[in-house]
């Protein structure tokens, strides 16, 4: 099992515990997430795993990851961006664009995600089919920027986390599509 380090609100460490346990409990974490967008305008959203123990079969950000002990926020970035997709990234190709405190409630599993989060931005102009799969997840599809910011439909909507549809990310939307020059 992995560990992880407890922060306070500030992300100094505070104590540990396994990955199960923090999102049981609830406890305060850091993670990462990267968006990968496209010079066609286009958001990459990784289809998490069936068996996922927080919000299974549901789209979300093209890599997440959870800081492990003695890691950063960029080092994450980066492993997990070559983890998820085999996309080999360097600092200088990631975009800060938010950080996010956030709770989410699964209410599938009844698992809390209690997150100090950096979301970067990766402009990705390869194929999405020739991104490499991760065990314990589905694949990608691209959602055009201009769809998820006009809006989606209820049916189209159960398909994402809830939370990453709130106005914080759609913000993140409308930043990479500055970086576009498309907003």
């Amino acid at each position: 099992m992995r560990t992880l380090s407890i922060v306070d609100e500030e992300g100094n460490i505070i104590g540990e515990d396994t990955r199960e346990n923090i999102h049981k409990k609830g406890l305060l974490h850091k993670e990462v997430h990267v968006w990968f967008y496209t010079p066609k305008g286009g958001i990459i959203f990784q289809l998490r795993g069936k068996d996922k123990d927080t919000f299974p079969n549901l789209l979300d950000a093209t890599v997440g990851g959870h800081v492990e002990l003695g890691d950063d926020y960029v080092d994450t970035a980066l492993k997990e961006t070559l983890e998820e997709t085999g996309v080999r990234a360097i600092k200088n190709d990631l975009y800060l664009v938010a950080k996010i405190r956030k709770i989410a409630k699964d209410p599938a599993t009844d698992m809390v995600n209690n997150v100090l989060r950096m979301v970067y931005a990766y402009e990705y102009s390869g194929n999405i089919e020739d991104l490499g799969i991760e065990e314990g997840s589905q694949g990608f599809e691209e959602w055009l920027i201009k769809k998820l910011l006009v809006g989606l439909s209820e049916t189209e909507k159960k398909r994402f986390i809830p939370s990453i549809l709130e106005n914080e990310y759609l913000e993140i939307y409308r930043k990479i599509g500055r970086l576009l020059k498309q907003e």
